[in-house]
């Protein structure tokens, strides 16, 4: 399960888990900021809480270190809002998502390993 990791993807890790939910629901497919909302909620069972700020400033940070891109919207249609951002991961945003996607798998089987967690 070990790989070759990254080294610029190294240097993001680890994530904040409301970045890592944003990361996981822009590696389905592009979404405006609505879209990835409801995604992260959906996907966390409303562990997550995230609120349309946060979400921005997430979405900036992410955009700053070249994690995501603004894309043109792929489901954009004449009844679309064209005021709608649309995002997608980089090459590099998914490097990155692999890598903490690794970390994790692998605190997983350490924490089953001491029975701290149910195999």
């Amino acid at each position: 399960m070990k790989r070759d990791l990254d080294p610029q993807a190294d240097r993001f890790i680890p994530l904040k888990p409301v970045v890592f939910g944003i990361m996981m629901s822009l590696a389905e497919q592009e979404r405006h900021g609505y879209a990835i909302l409801h995604d992260v909620r959906t996907r966390s069972e409303g562990r997550l809480k995230l609120e349309t700020g946060p979400l921005y400033r997430h979405l900036k940070r992410l955009l700053d270190d070249r994690l995501v891109e603004e894309t043109e919207g792929a489901e954009r249609g004449e009844s679309s809002d064209p005021r709608r951002r649309y995002y997608a991961l980089t090459e590099l945003g998914r490097s990155v998502l692999a890598t903490e996607g690794q970390r994790l798998a692998q605190a997983v089987q350490h924490a089953q390993a001491l029975g701290a967690i149910p195999t």
